[in-house]
């Protein structure tokens, strides 16, 4: 993707435009000595300080300073001589512009209080008599002009330059955002599938010499929740690879995936029942996935802290937010507080992140108790 910048002089423009601006003072200034005869004609020497100034335009990008002070000696010096007035100008015109706009303000009134007092002085000095209130105004008029042009040509840049920093910082929050959402999911999918594969491989092995024909359901859920870690872990690791592509436009798993969960359960020793109350229905894609996770996490924790036999998890569809509760018949909260693993800071994120709350507590069931409110239209 090409970096979002603004605008700015094309590279070919800074040598063209000089040669341009060149043929300009020289053509326009012959046009305009026939309507000048009480000026000097043109001579080599005009025509010299005619191309001296513009050709000089082609180094103001590396040498500013150097050059506007050339080019306004070069100026002075044709209207110093008596050479007809017409597109001299020009050369000045583009380094006041481009001075304020580079931000070198000090140097474009420099050059114009440069230009401006030479021609008046060579005037009052060298001819007087033709000096006049109404050509020393309209001089002046016209470089302030320039310099308007100039400042809003700035504005214009720096409101650009602004805009996209502004841009840039937007995507590197939305990056880092992701980033941590990416993480939160990795956590979410290891943690889940490592202690089922855990719980498996310890009834496995305790399994192996008393028991061998059971050790068979045990390998094979084993193989069943690696394989699904592996799967979502892709797509994770996907959305990071993929530079370019538009980002997945469902989350990684969903309320749907609710059946599998409970299997899975089951073959590591904890059964689960799920009901639904209300009306189900379809859910934001935040807020099914926020769901789906926490109950993943609070079942999880179940299996690797609680020792439990059973789980009841509840979806309660209401009509402005979905209800998760969970609870088992295991070790509960425990007078130090629930500590069921690090994936409670986790679900606590994912709630509050939709405007919703997230409480953990001893359950009626001599277990844990972990409910989660997740509005239906919470904040973006």
């Amino acid at each position: 993707m090409l970096e979002d910048r603004p605008a700015e002089v094309p590279h070919a423009m800074w040598t063209i435009g000089p040669i341009a601006i060149a043929l300009l003072q020289v053509v326009g200034s012959v046009g305009a000595s026939q309507g000048q005869p009480e000026r000097r004609p043109l001579d080599l020497l005009a025509f010299a300080l005619l191309v001296a100034g513009p050709l000089s335009l082609l180094l103001l990008r590396r040498w500013h300073r150097a050059v506007a002070a050339w080019v306004a000696a070069v100026t002075v010096a044709y209207l110093a001589v008596g050479y007809p007035y017409g597109p001299v100008f020009a050369s000045v015109a583009v380094v006041l512009v481009v001075s304020v706009v580079r931000d070198h303000r000090a140097v474009a009134w420099l050059v114009a209080g440069t230009v401006l007092l030479g021609e008046t002085l060579s005037t009052i000095l060298l001819r007087p008599g033709t000096w006049s209130w109404n050509a020393a105004a309209g001089m002046l008029a016209w470089t302030l002009v320039l310099l308007a042009v100039g400042e809003a040509a700035k504005g214009r840049r720096d409101r650009a330059l602004s805009q996209r920093d502004a841009r840039r910082e937007a995507e590197r929050r939305r990056a880092g955002e992701e980033r941590l959402r990416i993480a939160q999911e990795l956590h979410d999918v290891v943690a889940h599938h490592m202690s089922l594969i855990n719980v498996q491989a310890g009834v496995a092995l305790h399994l192996l010499d008393r028991h061998p024909e059971q050790v068979e359901p045990a390998l094979t859920a084993i193989k069943s929740a690696s394989g699904e870690a592996l799967t979502e872990m892709r797509s994770l690791v996907g959305v990071l690879r993929r530079e370019g592509e538009p980002a997945p436009r469902s989350p990684v798993a969903t309320l749907d995936a609710l059946d599998e969960l409970v299997e899975r359960s089951a073959q590591a020793g904890l059964a689960v029942s799920l009901h639904r109350t209300g009306e189900p229905r379809p859910l934001p894609a935040a807020v099914d996935l926020a769901a789906f996770r926490v109950v993943q996490e609070a079942v999880t924790n179940v299996v690797r802290h609680a020792a439990a036999r059973h789980a009841d998890v509840v979806l309660d569809y209401g009509a402005d937010e979905l209800t998760v509760r969970i609870e088992d018949d295991g070790h509960g909260a425990g007078p130090g507080g629930p500590q069921p693993g690090n994936g409670l800071g986790g679900m606590r994120e994912r709630t509050t992140a939709l405007g919703g709350s997230l409480v953990v507590g001893d359950s009626s069931r001599g277990g844990l108790l972990v409910e989660a409110r997740l509005p239906l239209r919470g904040r973006p």
